[in-house]
């Protein structure tokens, strides 16, 4: 919604401006990272406000490390903007995609950009051209997530954050 992107920019804004944070976590709420966009969304009239792609230009440009805490799923935008995070910590459970495809539309954060740049074209072609969902274990030997975890993400996610 405008509501989270905007509140992700001004997060993001504040952290980068407070001298005393060091790093950030990005987290969705209820066990679950982002289902991406509301489709519905995409045929109402232009509407004003913060677009996800320089949302997520601006998490990639931090020069303080971001950490995506992966719960549930990760899908389309949501997972647009774990890959504009320097680091990835996924739960064991959690899948992510980019299945927008499958309605005919195309990753429309830079999705096509990045996640080649982070798995390798043969693989991320495969997740683009398909919209499949892949488990956090195919997504770490991918390379797509540097961690995953059967206890709380949030929790490892701080620990990674306060690592690097």
């Amino acid at each position: 919604s405008l509501e989270v992107l905007q509140d992700l920019e001004d997060g993001l804004k504040k952290a980068d401006a407070d001298p005393s944070v060091k790093a950030v976590m990005i987290c969705g709420e209820n066990g679950k990272f982002s289902a991406g966009a509301d489709i519905r969304g995409f045929s109402s009239p232009k509407r004003r406000g913060v677009g996800l792609a320089p949302i997520v230009s601006r998490i990639e440009s931090s020069e303080k490390p971001v950490v995506a805490a992966i719960e549930g799923v990760a899908l389309g935008g949501g997972l647009e903007v774990a890959l504009g995070c320097h680091y990835r910590v996924a739960h064991v459970q959690a899948r992510m995609g980019l299945p927008e495809v499958t309605i005919g539309l195309l990753p429309g954060a830079e999705g096509t950009q990045r996640l080649p740049r982070l798995i390798g074209v043969p693989a991320a072609l495969d997740m683009i051209t398909t919209g499949k969902h892949i488990p956090a274990t195919e997504a770490l030997k991918l390379g797509l997530v540097d961690e995953i975890v059967e206890e709380n993400t949030i929790e490892a996610a701080i620990r990674l954050a306060n690592k690097v």
